[in-house]
């Protein structure tokens, strides 16, 4: 189930236009009045940016694609004319299309870069679908969905997988290709989908040509768009997307490193006026390439994008949003460390990581669920991780550890609810954690009150190693953390009723094409029993230890 909260808007922008925009991209037109669109001939193949779908109900998921013959045109747009066109989608019960039980015709209009959303309604719960898009005279590839199963069934089985940090410029996709293998019933995609920073040949790891087009940062919607029309033209990433239905939310690089609600990166090209524009263009941008229903339609600088779905009796997923809403830093931009002596503020209750509001709907959730199994997608880690080996702390500030209070609360609400099997899916670190949560890590004897999976990156970092010296201080500085490595990958996860088990995939190296995929180690939670435990049965044997420092933490 799908559970949105509106947003209070600070509209720099009237919604108006691509409120009637996003109406015409998701089918509420009948098909009579768009027959004449499109007419023209385009420049070349119109699906280079492949197709995807999220969001999957019992009964309804979003199908995106957007236009794009020329994905890296200089303007933004795509290679496409600035008329609307129309677009044909099917969905069937089989790749061959033998039998088409939906179908409609959406408008992809300039204003929404000729990207489409259709939602697709009257499905079966539980099932496997096909779908492809047409227009212009051509058809888009194939892709695959899978629906949720119906609301309170009896569910003995589900598998989904999480991934984040896709730099372009550090490596290949290898892992999102392996990712598209995988038989799962959903991907969660925890931000970092893209990074706003430009790619040049002395900073492309892949040394492969690049448009000069994409050498400068994004800073408006047509800069935006050629990021995503470079990043989603690779085709690991969209076999992904073709192979499963991805829920998404975003981080910081989306718009712009460590921002936090209306306030900048420190020192960031958009300090002042230029910010909330520049928040403006990315959120459209972000809508356009991705799988997000009307709900999220961006409204100026905002965008709606923490949401519920469940998982018959077996998991409910919350998806937050942890950049929105949250106070400013407590020191700098939160990319250096510091002492929780010198920021008192991150122990302040009125700080906030994720807003009152969304706090409170998150509350209201757990307080109202009867799934045997609760999971946070989340986008910074929750779990703290000090840096100091000794009785001293040392923490980063942009994530939970700069938001204390609010992590204790949440933690504590978590228990007054009677939540005994919480987890919390975790990106940004371009490192693998399996961390207890702990209801206050200042005291020792502080009970454990949940779990907490951190997924490495897709390819952030270039190839790293599987254990580093960064890594080996970090585990004997955190007695929480059970489990680390750095190498890129993404997590597989499978939930019974009885336990919650989670496959940390890696690949040896990204810099080189063809990477195998393998299991470095699984960890499990049990029911009822909060904490992570080594699942021995599939404990890789062997250590490669590579004399790396921990980077800062610039994510």
């Amino acid at each position: 189930m799908l559970l949105p909260v509106p947003l209070s808007r600070r509209t720099f922008v009237t919604g108006s236009t691509l409120a009637a925009a996003v109406m015409m991209g998701t089918g509420s037109i009948p098909a009579e009045a768009v027959s004449a669109l499109g007419a023209k001939p385009l420049s070349g193949y119109p699906f280079t940016l492949g197709v995807a779908s999220g969001d999957p109900l019992p009964n309804s998921i979003v199908l995106w694609t957007r236009l794009a013959p020329e994905p890296l045109a200089p303007d933004g747009l795509g290679g496409m004319p600035a008329i609307p066109f129309k677009v044909r989608w099917q969905v069937a019960e089989d790749p061959a299309f033998r039998k088409v039980v939906k179908a409609g015709t959406v408008t992809a209009t300039p204003e929404l870069g000729h990207s489409v959303h259709p939602e697709v309604w009257g499905l079966r719960p539980g099932r496997d679908y096909w779908y492809r898009f047409m227009a212009a005279g051509e058809v888009s590839q194939t892709g695959h969905t899978r629906t949720a199963p119906a609301y309170g069934s009896s569910l003995r089985q589900m598998s989904f997988a999480f991934a984040s940090c896709a730099l372009y410029s550090h490596g290949f996709y290898t892992a999102y290709r392996h990712l598209a293998d995988e038989d799962l019933d959903v991907v969660f995609h925890l931000g970092d989908y893209l990074y706003e920073s430009g790619v040049t040949a002395e900073n492309n790891w892949r040394n492969t040509p690049v448009s000069p087009a994409v050498g400068g940062e994004a800073l408006d919607l047509a800069r935006y768009r050629l990021q995503y029309g470079l990043y989603k033209s690779d085709p690991g990433l969209m076999a992904a997307h073709q192979a499963h239905a991805f829920v998404v939310a975003p981080d910081d690089h989306e718009v712009e490193n460590n921002w936090a609600d209306e306030t900048p990166e420190e020192r960031s090209q958009s300090q002042g006026d230029l910010w909330m524009p520049r928040r403006t263009a990315a959120f459209q941008a972000y809508y356009e390439h991705l799988p997000f229903r009307a709900s999220a339609l961006p409204d100026g600088p905002d965008m709606q994008i923490y949401r519920s779905l469940r998982y018959g009796d077996l998991v409910d997923f919350n998806v937050l949003d942890t950049r929105q809403y949250r106070d400013d830093q407590a020191y700098g931009d939160g990319s250096d460390p510091a002492s929780p002596d010198l920021t008192p503020d991150i122990y302040d209750p009125s700080r906030s990581m994720m807003g009152f509001e969304q706090e409170a709907w998150l509350q209201r959730n757990w307080r109202l669920s009867t799934a045997r199994w609760q999971v946070l997608a989340n986008q910074a880690p929750m779990a703290e991780t000090d840096l100091d080996e000794t009785e001293a702390k040392t923490l980063y500030m942009d994530p939970w550890d700069g938001y204390i209070a609010n992590r204790n609360r949440l933690l504590a609400g978590a228990r007054a609810s009677g939540i005994e099997n919480l987890v919390v899916i975790t990106g940004d670190r371009h490192h693998n954690y399996a961390s207890n949560l702990l209801a206050d890590y200042d005291d020792p004897e502080s009970a454990v009150v949940g779990s907490e999976f951190v997924g490495t990156s897709i390819a952030s970092g270039g190839d790293g190693a599987d254990m580093t010296t960064g890594g080996e201080s970090l585990l004997r500085a955190n007695d929480h953390l059970k489990f680390f490595n750095s190498q890129r990958g993404y997590v597989r996860v499978t939930v019974t009723p009885e336990e919650f088990s989670s496959d940390f995939r890696v690949v040896p190296y990204v810099q080189r094409r063809g990477a195998p995929i393998s299991t470095r180690a699984t960890y499990v939670v049990e029911n009822g029993r909060p904490g992570v435990q080594l699942d021995t049965q599939n404990a890789a044997v062997g250590t490669r230890y590579a004399d790396v420092p921990m980077p800062t933490l610039n994510h």
